[in-house]
């Protein structure tokens, strides 16, 4: 196998570079759900390991819920694939009367969605949110925490800003759902969602992730800060967004 410099290699464990290789052949298809992984025997000549260390690297996959087996019978890939996930089907308000769009959607998806709000409190957020919502070197925000989560299994870790001059005595600051999910509500108060820029990186998850995700390992999470902007590009929320890199992708078009 080429690589981009011949003086580097790959430091993590064996079991660990053979489940990154048959993780990546399963999340590409060439291993499709339903298919057998190949033989132990076959495995351990492939990568000159020890049953010990193939097992090890299956049990990953296991854990992942990537694969699914039992000692001394056929492992095979799971009736599963990566989901895609599109931003820009959540991010408008919702239409009179109607659920939050990522609920709806979940439905489409014929799942079923549903959001647990942890906490709202007013807070001197992050540097990077203060910054995205033009804070000052001491203004405060609301954050509202929340997961959401398809048929009871969590999705996404989500921490929602709003700039507290604009949230205070609106529903923004209360500990109970929004009907028809924030958009909605910022668009009612005077605050349309016009404008709404990405960023997206992958992380190693903090702890916070790891246990809300339930995080079979150090997988990286896909991590979303989200600005909101509103008429006059005023920044009127600012999100981050952690969800579990190796169940979900998510798609842009442009």
């Amino acid at each position: 196998m080429a690589r981009a410099d011949e003086g580097t290699f790959d430091r993590r464990p064996l079991h660990e570079r053979i489940a990154a290789d048959l993780r990546g052949e399963i999340m590409s298809g060439d291993l499709a759900p339903g298919a057998n992984l190949p033989s132990t025997q076959r495995l351990k000549e492939r990568f000159e390991a020890s049953n010990a260390t193939i097992q090890k690297a299956l049990q990953v996959l296991k854990d992942e819920g990537l694969a699914i087996g039992r000692a001394g019978a056929a492992v095979t890939v799971r009736e599963h694939r990566q989901e895609t996930i599109r931003p820009a089907d959540t991010g408008q308000p919702a239409e009179p009367g109607a659920q939050y769009r990522w609920l709806s959607v979940a439905s489409r998806r014929g799942k079923r969605g549903s959001i647990v709000l942890l906490d709202v409190d007013e807070v001197r957020p992050p540097a990077e949110i203060a910054e995205a919502l033009d804070l000052g070197e001491s203004g405060t925000a609301f954050v509202r925490r929340q997961i959401l989560r398809y048929d009871e299994e969590p999705v996404e870790r989500v921490e929602s800003y709003y700039p507290a001059e604009l949230a205070r005595g609106t529903a923004l600051t209360e500990r109970r759902k929004i009907r028809g999910g924030t958009p909605t509500l910022l668009a009612e108060l005077g605050y349309p969602p016009c404008h709404t820029v990405d960023r997206v990186s992958a992380r190693v998850p903090t702890q916070e992730q790891y246990e809300a995700l339930r995080l079979p390992s150090d997988l990286p999470v896909l991590r979303t800060l989200r600005v909101v902007y509103s008429d006059n590009e005023r920044p009127i929320e600012a999100t981050t967004m952690a969800k579990a890199g190796h169940l979900y992708e998510l798609q842009y078009e442009f």
